[in-house]
């Protein structure tokens, strides 16, 4: 049963057992169960804070006196995360939702659940759960009768029907039902109960965000939507306390769900094998509905109901470019509850077009009592919502009037204050990266008064081979072995310079490499790869090796570990100490089972509810994506063991993703694609950065000097490690051929090749060219290989 195990069914094993669930899971010192206990309390309130309650006209919450009938069979066969290295988790259990809700006292239609228990016990029912790139998008529903469903009616006081959409690493969502549309056996539950039952809630447990254009075909026969997401092991307890009003629902959209997927504006460049063009630019989300189609939006961004109300009253003033906001939000309502102010702003249209909104500022207040208050400051610097302008190379605000809005979603929002700049400032002056090719030229949309337009997007005209060789490292002069330890660092015998100084060719080859393969020797089973010492003669040294682990869902290993909830329901939560509190606690599990960088978070863009990975990243809003992966990365390090952001950048698809193409604007790349990563790095300094398997404008990213090296480096001042996602593509590079693979990567300042060998089924070291290039002409310099180990060993530091 895997992971569809339930709570209940681990009691029973526990009880059935001497040594019980300890013995199961492989020795309580080896499971850590007291490590994921701990976790269980934050997990599901982090599930339940990020439920977004879409409709409610009186249905929920759910009486003690109600009886209720639940349909479908994800109320068991609950899908607790998607698939793939980001959700294979060994987790204790899967609370579904029928325990769940019997768990806080629910009265159950027990004969229903009866014959759902029968037929999903029929073997040709049991669930399929694929095999890896061959996730099941779906599973198949009991088909219903009328007669089962007017029984059901006639002894139950309301119905809840459980939908439910699941994806997976290396494989998309599809267009067809099952996948994004629903299928015919759930419309036909939908039109059978909704035709019996006058009180009917709708629970969509989705990774993703798939149509819901159907909610519109029912109307008020459907009376409650709750998109409950991917809640983890606590999904069914955490949806249960929220059905129930034991929490009151204060999630809030971090994306639009827009009226058909017709209207989205990456509908006709996503999915292709070869390439994309980011056509729509800047325009991602709700910056495209709410500038050109604000009728096309059935939710929009931020949005999410409560069962009490609220009244903000919110106020501002702005010093040069500092805004600060005082909101005062009252419970008006008579349940506790939370609720989440957003501040937005219009920016000037200028030269340069603006999207009609965007996120400049979020904060969630305290859970309030009826007629009870709280004040929350929330302030941003003008300068973070400035343009970047290809043109002249640099970050403006235009000239013009800036319109503040405070609100609970980017529609509601009312202005509060506007600001006007008379003259345009220059925020950062920076320089050509990353640009379109000449023949990769395409269309890309703009705003010209309030209108959608399609010009060319600029193209490339800087000299990457110049700007390279007048930037590489400086060299320090090689002294061979003079007995230093790494130790020597930290107790202030020598500096680091001085200890990478005494490191051989060899060595600098070596710890440019992990050890080779997945599941080292060198940590605990189950483990992603090794770093750092993962050779005899580097741990002679002191470097310890370093055992990276899959995130951001829990700990991919083999022992049992904690199931977190999907990375878009964290998002959801609008609550940043909520999610560091989550990862703070991750962060004890790791140390429990040696486990020294969890490779998360997920930080790419939900640019289309298609790309099969969403559920592992946050928003399609990059403010939002860049504060939540701050929160995750500073409650693991502050907590004593490290992060790897990912995917650094534009693993916006799974089609064809080692060899895909994102054709972007370097507007829409700096404004949108790097701004979280960017937000992130600035606020958590993430110890390490991996790097997508796609391509950016024509070059790999594990190739990308640009990326890895002017912009994360240079520009936003990163001193940590980087290193490539599991495997790279062999190629030459065009600025300097004979420069391949290893000694590309290296120029381009990426780190570490992750696991280190060429290929999952092995650890061959074909295609290392450091050292065939080493200090030859054209070839990689002594410096840049220092460099590289200079990271590598400031890494293997902070672990220490």
């Amino acid at each position: 049963m895997g992971r569809l195990l339930n709570k209940f069914v681990r009691f029973v094993i526990a009880k059935a057992t001497k040594t019980g669930l300890e013995q199961e899971l492989d020795g309580a010192a080896q499971s850590g169960r007291l490590a994921y206990d701990a976790i269980v309390p934050i997990a599901r309130r982090a599930a339940a804070e990020g439920i977004v309650l879409l409709k409610n006209e009186n249905v929920l919450p759910i009486q003690s006196t109600d009886k209720v009938s639940v349909f479908g069979r994800c109320a068991v066969n609950y899908q607790p995360v998607g698939y793939g290295s980001g959700g294979d988790v060994r987790e204790p259990y899967v609370v579904n939702i029928i325990d769940g809700l019997k768990e806080v006292g629910v009265a159950l239609n027990k004969e229903l659940l009866e014959c759902y228990d029968d037929w999903l016990a029929r073997p040709k029912n049991t669930p399929d759960e694929g095999f890896w790139g061959h996730w099941p998008m779906h599973f198949p529903e009991m088909p219903l009768t009328q007669e089962l469903v007017a029984k059901a009616a006639q002894s139950s006081d309301m119905a809840l029907v459980v939908i439910g959409r699941a994806a997976g690493e290396d494989r998309e969502n599809k267009l067809k039902p099952g996948s994004y549309y629903l299928t015919k056996l759930e419309r036909q539950m939908l039109d059978l109960v909704t035709a019996r039952f006058s009180r009917v809630a709708v629970v969509m447990n989705c990774g993703n965000v798939i149509d819901m254009a159907w909610t519109r075909d029912y109307g008020d026969k459907i009376g409650a939507i709750v998109y409950a997401w991917q809640g983890g092991m606590e999904g069914g307890n955490a949806l249960a306390d929220v059905l129930t009003g034991r929490v009151n629902p204060c999630g809030k959209l971090s994306d639009t769900i827009a009226v058909s997927y017709d209207a989205l504006p990456s509908a006709q460049c996503f999915g292709n094998r070869e390439y994309n063009n980011y056509a729509e630019d800047i325009y991602v989300g709700y910056r495209w509905f709410e500038t050109f189609a604000p009728e096309k939006a059935l939710y929009p961004f931020g949005f999410g109901l409560s069962y009490t109300n609220f009244a903000t009253q919110s106020s501002g003033s702005v010093n040069g470019t500092q805004v600060e906001i005082k909101a005062i939000v009252k419970n008006t309502g008579a349940l506790a509850g939370k609720e989440v102010v957003q501040i937005y702003v219009s920016c000037p249209q200028g030269t340069l077009g603006k999207p009609a909104k965007a996120l400049a500022a979020f904060a969630k207040t305290k859970e309030l009592r009826p007629g009870e208050s709280q004040e929350l400051i929330l302030s941003f610097d003008l300068a973070e919502l400035a343009s970047y302008d290809e043109k002249k190379s640099c970050f403006v605000l235009e000239a013009g009037q800036y319109r503040i809005f405070a609100g609970s979603d980017v529609r509601c929002a009312q202005e509060i204050l506007t600001h006007t700049l008379s003259t345009a400032i220059i925020t950062q002056q920076l320089s050509e990266v990353m640009a379109v090719k000449p023949e990769h030229a395409f269309d890309r949309l703009v705003n010209r008064n309030g209108k959608p337009v399609y010009e060319q997007v600029p193209t490339a005209t800087t000299d990457l081979k110049k700007i390279i060789l007048d930037h590489l490292p400086k060299e320090v002069p090689f002294t061979g072995d003079v007995g230093l330890k790494l130790a020597d660092v930290t107790s202030g015998k020598c500096t680091l310079e001085q200890f990478v100084a005494q490191l051989s060719p060899q060595e600098l080859d070596d710890i440019s490499h992990g050890e080779g393969k997945m599941n080292s020797a060198l940590g605990v089973a189950g483990n992603a790869g090794a770093l750092g010492g993962v050779t005899e003669s580097l741990r002679a040294r002191g470097i310890p090796p370093i055992i990276a682990t899959d995130g951001p869902a829990g700990i991919r290993i083999k022992r049992t570990c904690a199931l977190l909830p999907c990375g878009t329901m964290q998002a959801c939560t609008f609550d940043l100490d909520l999610i560091k509190e989550l990862y703070s606690a991750i962060a004890e599990e790791m140390k429990r089972h040696g486990s020294h960088l969890l490779l998360a978070p997920g930080m790419n863009i939900h640019r289309n509810p298609l790309c099969g990975r969403n559920f592992e990243y946050f928003s399609e809003d990059p403010l939002l994506s860049g504060k939540m992966g701050a929160a995750v990365v500073n409650g693991l390090q502050k907590a004593g063991v490290s992060a790897s952001p990912k995917h650094f950048a534009c693993n916006n698809q799974e089609t064809n993703r080692n060899r895909n193409d994102s054709r972007v604007s370097e507007r829409a790349l700096r404004e949108i694609y790097l701004k979280g990563f960017e937000i992130m790095v600035k606020k958590s300094a993430p110890h390490a950065v991996m790097t997508s398997y796609n391509k950016i404008n024509g070059v790999w990213s594990h190739y990308n000097y640009e990326l890895a090296t002017t912009i994360l480096r240079k520009e936003w001042g990163y001193n940590g490690l980087v290193i490539t996602d599991w495997w790279m593509q062999k190629s030459a590079s065009p600025e300097f051929p004979q420069l391949k693979n290893d000694a590309y990567r290296l120029r381009a300042q990426v780190d570490v090749l992750m696991p280190g060998g060429d290929g999952p089924f092995g650890s061959s070291k074909v295609g290392r060219a450091l050292l065939d290039t080493y200090c030859k002409p054209g070839g990689i310099t002594l410096g840049e290989m220092q460099s590289t180990a200079a990271n590598v060993l400031r890494f293997a530091l902070a672990t220490m």
